[in-house]
């Protein structure tokens, strides 16, 4: 029975020289797709980039120290000020504010959470106030009548 040497190999170094995330281009270049191809707002795909309000609160702050909080604030508050036009269109799905309103909880929580990112919240209480304003007076508890997402209330 032959004896065999084993084979050592150097260690494999992997260069992570990758851009950083940006959620303000990621929402830009989502509503210029939907609309150039529809001329519409798809409010599927328009819940699915509000749906990813925290992962790009944390890839966008650590993948970009200095801009990140930025980008990110930016993109959230283009994506409410889409829900706003929609809103006052008559267009605006209870999907799609419900989707928008669990992001800021979401939002709320990640910032809470990571050090570092308690500046974010300032940014979730912008996008939440705009949320509110579309809310049924008195009690800014429904939309359109319809019971919507709360933090409490999931």
């Amino acid at each position: 029975m032959e004896h065999h040497q084993p084979i050592l190999l150097n260690p494999i170094h992997f260069e992570l020289d990758m851009p950083p995330t940006d959620y303000a281009q990621f929402v830009v270049d989502v509503i210029a797709r939907m609309t150039r191809e529809s001329g519409t707002i798809d409010q599927s795909i328009l819940r699915r980039a509000i749906g990813l309000a925290s992962s790009y609160l944390l890839t966008d702050t650590s993948t970009n120290s200095e801009g990140g909080i930025v980008t990110w604030q930016t993109g959230f508050n283009q994506l409410a000020d889409v829900v706003v036009v929609l809103h006052h269109r008559d267009e605006l799905e209870l999907e799609t504010f419900n989707e928008a309103s669990k992001a800021c909880s979401e939002c709320w929580s990640v910032a809470g959470t990571w050090r570092g990112m308690e500046d974010c919240r300032q940014g979730v209480k912008e996008v939440a106030g705009k949320l509110k304003k579309l809310l049924d007076e008195p009690n800014r508890r429904t939309y359109k009548g319809h019971k919507v997402y709360t933090p409490n209330s999931a």
